[in-house]
């Protein structure tokens, strides 16, 4: 038998498992590194958070990952370098971190990378394009050099699978809240605040009834502005711009006013719809019900406005909490019996936090209150679905698969 294939025999099969998870959102903000223990698979998997950090990415890099990240024409020739780039760097932050942590890499079973999102395309964002294609999406982060560089067998690329099986690819966090959270006694709701937001609602005692999507932006709107029009800065730092500003209702409506919203759940989305085109649109959509005539939207992001931008960022905060506060109230019915446990970079925001405490008071946490770091929670999810994918029985929501495909060191 190929060694490879017996060695990981060998892991599926242990009692408990040590798994590294990589994040890297939308955000560029820099590399979730989660070092985690697992203790069984499927419902009551035991979880031990052993270390975490976030590993900053370089200016330079992250204006590197713009460059290919949410548009319909890229330079071909980069997103394949970086395919390989990202690999082989995930794997020296890796080695870096195992030196700090005084963790013997051989003790490591399994490497599991999320890799790069750079498009997410569902069939629902392409209504009117009569194209053979069904859900797709893209991230890059190539296993095998990431494998081969850090020595650890390594799983990537969750996504297409729960594509392949019907789905949408997006939010797979639903897989890990349900392992890892739900309680028989409470009606739970995990809330991510990315740089799209999304929720996973977790009743007690109705397994059969979890439930899962996305709502639309988080940070993505706020962090692009931010990146177009003050230079050097990459997001909203303590809401220090937004909250200099006053919330404009007539932008307000102009960004609500997107079939997505109307669509039912579940649903997914991402930059490629929330982005400056989209909010150019908003301000002279804005603009024009202010002054009761059309006005001519000026390429890039911003059009004919009389409006700051500090207004503009206080009114992007409002905008990424009413959608989560319409489509929470939309998934409950009016019901109240329930609590709500944040995570993702959106939980720095105070501005959008304030707003979402406002009306949901006592109700909202982070997952602190559950033991776990909420700036971890993503990159923890990707190894329990690495776990799951070599020691587990497909189980929680539909699609029920095994997610990651398995790249050998050797």
């Amino acid at each position: 038998m190929n060694p490879n294939i017996t060695k990981l025999f060998g892991i599926a099969g242990k009692p408990t498992r040590t798994i590294i998870g990589l994040m890297s959102g939308t955000s560029f903000d820099g590399l979730d590194i989660a070092l985690c223990e697992f203790t069984g698979s499927g419902p009551g998997t035991r979880l031990q958070l052993k270390q975490f950090t976030t590993r900053e990415y370089t200016p330079a890099f992250k204006e590197e990952l713009k460059t290919v990240f949410a548009r319909s024409s890229v330079n071909l020739e980069r997103v394949t370098l970086l395919n390989a780039y990202i690999g082989i760097y995930y794997a020296r932050l890796i080695k870096e971190c195992l030196v700090e942590w005084n963790v013997d890499p051989s003790t490591v079973d399994l490497i599991a990378s999320h890799g790069q999102s750079i498009f997410h395309s569902p069939k629902h964002q392409r209504p009117k394009d009569a194209d053979p294609y069904g859900n797709a999406t893209l991230q890059i982060g190539d296993g095998d050099h990431l494998a081969v560089n850090s020595g650890i067998i390594t799983l990537t690329d969750f996504r297409q699978k729960q594509i392949a099986a019907g789905g949408e690819g997006a939010p797979l966090a639903v897989y890990g809240d349900y392992l890892l959270f739900a309680s028989p006694t409470e009606n739970r709701i995990l809330l991510n605040i990315g740089g799209i937001a999304n929720f996973t609602y977790l009743p007690a005692n109705n397994t059969d009834d979890f439930f899962s999507t996305d709502v639309g932006p988080g940070n993505t709107l706020m962090d692009q502005y931010i990146q177009a029009n003050f230079p050097g800065q990459y997001y909203d730092k303590d809401s220090a711009i937004g909250l200099r500003g006053a919330v404009n209702e007539r932008l307000l409506a102009a960004l609500k006013n997107h079939p997505f919203f109307a669509a039912p759940f579940p649903k997914t989305t991402g930059p490629e719809l929330f982005n400056l085109p989209y909010l150019t649109t908003a301000l002279a959509s804005a603009s024009a019900s202010a002054h009761g005539t059309t006005r001519t939207e000026t390429p890039g992001t911003g059009g004919q406005h009389d409006l700051s931008p500090y207004d503009i960022m206080a009114t992007l905060a409002a905008f990424s909490a009413t959608q989560i506060i319409d489509a929470i109230e939309s998934k409950l019915g009016g019901r109240n019996d329930f609590s709500i446990y944040a995570s993702g970079g959106g939980i720095y925001n105070p501005q959008l936090m304030q707003h979402l405490k406002k009306h949901f008071g006592d109700k909202l946490g982070t997952t602190t209150a559950l033991h776990l770091n909420p700036d971890a929670k993503e990159a923890v999810l990707f190894a329990l679905l690495a776990n799951e994918a070599v020691a587990g029985t497909p189980t929680g929501p539909s699609p029920r698969v095994s997610m990651g495909k398995i790249s050998f060191p050797h």
